[in-house]
């Protein structure tokens, strides 16, 4: 338990050295456009499927999948 541990001293005109940029992920206006766009259609398509499938089984319970006969 006696190891010390080793401190490193930085000095501000090293600091400036060592900052290194980081490289963001620049996307274009169009590019920013598109994948909304793409997103909100995603949207509206699994809505749009979701409804479907929602009114098909209403149809389904609604008339029953016994074909009607004409009593005769």
């Amino acid at each position: 338990m006696t190891a010390k541990a080793k401190i490193k001293v930085i000095k501000k005109s090293d600091i400036k050295k060592l900052e290194i940029p980081v490289k963001t992920d620049e996307k274009t206006n169009q590019q920013a456009a598109r994948e909304m766009v793409s997103t909100v259609s995603n949207w509206v398509n699994d809505f749009q499927k979701r409804q479907r499938e929602e009114t098909k089984q209403a149809i389904e319970i609604f008339f029953g999948t016994k074909p009607q006969t004409n009593g005769v």
